[in-house]
């Protein structure tokens, strides 16, 4: 790398003894997560440091990889209005902005636009601003609203009455961000965390015009391996308060027009039995894994009747289609499936059960319903994009099957073609001889003779990631790269049985299939070893963890984000956020079975002597779901144990926390930094 030759920060050793069973472990480190000790944050400081110092010959390079992603982006930007309760929402960004403002219209000819937040006006003042999610209440006239100052979704509901245009005195601190009105719009439901563990467990009622203090306890959820929700249902029939963990759900619900009737239990929790309800009608339309249906089903029973043993299949399970999602419209069911590893959209008449699929013919695409509150309409509302082709808004008539494409994702450069690059999907195989797809995408005519290529793992979860485009992506392929994601075990790409053989007892194959993959395309011509990369996120920086402890010579550089690294102890520590909640996806560690295979690749507790490959690891300070400490200590365990002269680099963000910098702009500059990491490791510098 361009890079002068500056030491690399060392912080003190304190050995501490961690036991458990009859397994002792000692972290030098372990003194890091000290949030407010003052030795900490010099330490932390001097990361920082050490990161500009040996990045300053790429800093004008950043500079115009940062500009020439912005200036791809059309700022100025607004969103296709949705309706919503004889309103018009719609979405703005203005050039310069960091923030979005949002407005609303009332439905009728010339009627007047009206501003009812500005994200910029809120945010001013602060380094870092959030805001979660707002909600209407029936009547118009009252908002609801959750942000977050620190980036430890925390979240403050405050209040404004939109007919008056200001902000009513009254806030509640410590909240998850759902929010869900009455019918009557004199109150509403909200959910507060635990301002330790971050749990989200329980839920308050808040009448406008008192105290948050007086606020009358709903539900309180007791269960630490359990987290609580509170929404409306489509048809705003019902307020409905959700409990679920990893792999157990219950929901409980209530007529919205009530004032003081206890919640109903929809049916009780059952571990292992996961469902989602949504009303139709004298129905609750109900998607779950009852009855040995791992890829879920459809089912139905009556409002009336919600026990369990009152539900009727609707659509059965099937063994090769995962049931994703629906939505639910007066004439039309609108089922959300994945086949094959590709998303498939369903269209299904309630009067004579005629069906349509939507017609794709892309192997490398993105597909989802999105912003269809409206229940009395036959116009479904979706995105698509794909690796080559810009987001686009489609509008499609369900009954004349007409397709209106409302707005397409601007590409701000008179040189882009989506004609110029090509996409495709390919499959690897694993050590067990289990087949994985990995979708890739190149620039059309790259040069032969350099075929550098970043490859993107997650694969915890059931998170799937799906193709989609990027414009920040551009400044990659453009310079020669090739973008591939390895859609490895611990997703639910190939179905639910994709997630179970990638987690627990099973996480080991999510990893070697990530292996497998990047063997693959070495052997087959896509990049070489010297030219190879990877980037991983959370869990997915545990998987570059993993990786790096079990091949470190396969890649020329991994790019850790926020990485998920110091497993066995975070989750024996239930005061850490999330902690309990996993056990599910992880496994509990004060079980023996668990602790010993969570041990056997927990990425800091199995770095040995090596010749490390390069890597940036990033996180941010206040992150809730992945503590600092944990990559601080990992970097600082990896640089003792290299042997060779590569080089492990730090970059902290002292303002946020597990999402990056908030701010459309400050966003993009962390993404320059990265890129100009790997293009430094390449030599291309321009």
């Amino acid at each position: 790398m361009k890079i002068n030759n500056n030491k690399y920060p060392v912080p003190k050793k304190i050995p501490f003894t961690l036991q458990k069973f009859d397994s002792e472990r000692i972290d030098n480190y372990y003194w890091l997560n000290q949030r407010d000790d003052d030795k900490v944050i010099k330490h932390l400081k001097k990361e920082n440091n050490y990161y500009l110092k040996k990045t300053r010959l790429t800093k004008n390079f950043q500079k115009k990889v940062f500009k020439e992603i912005k200036a791809k982006i059309k700022e100025d930007d607004e969103s296709v209005p949705y309706l919503y309760n004889d309103y018009w929402y719609q979405t703005k960004f203005e050039k310069s902005k960091q923030y979005p403002k949002y407005y609303r219209t009332k439905n009728f000819v010339k009627a007047k636009k009206e501003l009812i937040i500005d994200c910029n006006k809120l945010a001013k003042g602060h380094k870092f601003f959030d805001l979660s999610n707002f909600k209407i209440s029936q009547c118009n006239n009252f908002m609801a609203f959750a942000i977050d100052y620190l980036s430890r979704r925390l979240y403050t509901i405050e209040i404004k009455n939109l007919k008056t245009n200001s902000l009513l005195n009254e806030k509640i601190e410590n909240c998850s961000g759902s929010i869900a009105w009455t019918n009557d719009s004199s109150a509403f439901l909200y959910a507060v965390r635990d301002p330790i563990t971050l749990r989200s467990y329980k839920i308050f009622k808040h009448v406008l015009g008192t105290n948050s203090s007086k606020d009358e306890l709903i539900f309180h959820e007791k269960d630490p391996t359990f987290t609580t929700s509170v929404t409306k249902s489509k048809s705003n029939k019902f307020l409905i308060i959700s409990s679920y963990s990893t792999l157990t759900t219950e929901y409980r619900f209530l007529d919205a027009d009530k004032k003081s009737k206890a919640f109903k239990l929809f049916s009780k929790r059952k571990r292992g039995l996961e469902y989602t309800i949504n009303h139709y009608d004298k129905y609750f339309f109900i998607i779950t894994n009852k009855d040995d249906s791992p890829n879920y089903k459809l089912m139905k029973t009556s409002t009336k009747k919600t026990n369990i043993q009152f539900w009727k299949d609707v659509i059965p399970h099937r063994k090769n289609v995962l049931l994703e999602g629906i939505d639910i419209f007066k004439n039309y069911l609108v089922v959300s499936e994945r086949i094959n590893g590709l998303s498939k959209i369903n269209i299904i008449k309630w009067e004579n059960n005629e069906s349509f699929n939507l017609k794709i013919s892309s192997e490398t695409y993105s597909i989802n319903t999105v912003a269809n509150i409206e229940f009395n309409t036959d116009i479904l509302r979706y995105n698509f994009s794909s690796f080559t082709q810009p987001n686009q808004v489609i509008d499609f008539n369900m009954t004349t099957r007409k397709k209106t494409i409302l707005k397409e994702q601007e590409v701000l450069d008179n040189n882009f073609d989506f004609k110029n690059y090509e996409s495709k999907r390919l499959w690897a195989v694993a050590e067990d001889g289990e087949s994985i797809p990995i979708s890739i995408v190149f620039k059309k005519g790259r040069n032969n003779n350099k075929k550098p290529l970043l490859l993107y793992g997650y694969g915890s979860y059931g998170h799937i990631v799906d193709p989609y485009f990027s414009i920040a992506r551009l400044s990659l392929l453009d310079r020669g790269f090739t973008f591939a994601i390895a859609h490895v075990r611990g997703s639910e790409y190939m179905g639910r049985s994709w997630y179970e053989n990638g987690k627990l007892l099973h996480k080991k194959n999510t990893f070697y299939d990530f292996i497998s993959c990047a063997k693959f395309l070495i052997s087959n011509n896509y990049t070489d070893k010297n030219s190879l990369y990877a980037y991983g996120g959370s869990a997915g920086g545990l998987l570059i963890g993993a990786v790096i402890n079990i091949n470190p010579k396969l890649f020329n550089g991994l790019i850790a984000a926020v990485p998920f690294v110091d497993v066995v102890t975070t989750m024996l520590d239930e005061t850490i956020p999330l902690t309990t909640g996993e056990y599910d996806e992880w496994g509990n560690p004060n079980k023996r079975e668990y602790y010993d295979y969570i041990l056997s690749y927990s990425p800091y507790d199995n770095i040995k002597k090596m010749n490390c490959p390069n890597i940036l690891v990033t996180t941010g300070f206040h992150d809730s779901q992945v503590q600092y400490w944990e990559p601080a200590k990992w970097v600082a365990k990896l640089r003792e144990y290299n042997l060779g002269k590569n080089h492990i680099l730090f970059k902290i963000d002292m303002k946020s926390g597990h999402g990056g910098a908030s701010g459309r702009y400050e966003a993009i500059k962390d993404v320059a930094a990265e890129y100009c990491f790997l293009f430094d490791l390449e030599k291309i510098y321009k």
